[in-house]
């Protein structure tokens, strides 16, 4: 009995963890919902594939911010693009923090190693809008081990 209540205790506090504000002119990390390019939801339908990460709004150009404290691991790119026709959002960053290890796409990050603090700028999102017009921007939260990153919300 007294290690399911720790068990229960450390889950709880686990899931305690919530990402403070991702980008500039969102301070709620408000989702994106549906648009003419599909949905922002985990789990979402992409073709033949699944979207494994939570799309949250974020405009073209705008700063992002480091959610909570984290380690900056290494910049990320988002596509296998040989035809280079995504080349302008083709940029991200794996981080950790808050015991989680997650990559923000979509984002030029200003560096890719070294701390920063919650709040911090980290980089500035990239032009959706040239790739796909008429999307909701946003920037693409995945946790590395591609689970989902709704309840961090």
């Amino acid at each position: 009995m007294k290690t399911l209540v720790f068990l229960l205790a450390v889950l709880w506090v686990c899931d305690g963890v919530k990402f403070g504000q991702l980008c500039s002119g969102n301070p709620n990390n408000s989702r994106r919902t549906s648009d003419g390019w599909g949905e922002g939801h985990y789990g979402a339908r992409r073709g033949n594939r699944v979207h494994q990460g939570l799309d949250i709004v974020c405009r073209d150009g705008s700063t992002v911010y480091a959610p909570f404290d984290v380690t900056l691991d290494r910049k990320v790119i988002v596509y296998n693009d040989p035809e280079n026709k995504k080349t302008a959002i083709n940029e991200g960053i794996q981080m950790r923090g808050e015991g989680l290890c997650f990559k923000l796409f979509y984002v030029r990050p200003d560096r890719t190693s070294g701390s920063v603090s919650k709040g911090e700028r980290i980089g500035t999102m990239l032009p959706m809008q040239t790739v796909y017009p008429g999307i909701t921007s946003h920037v693409h939260v995945q946790m590395c081990d591609r689970s989902d990153p709704t309840g961090y919300f």
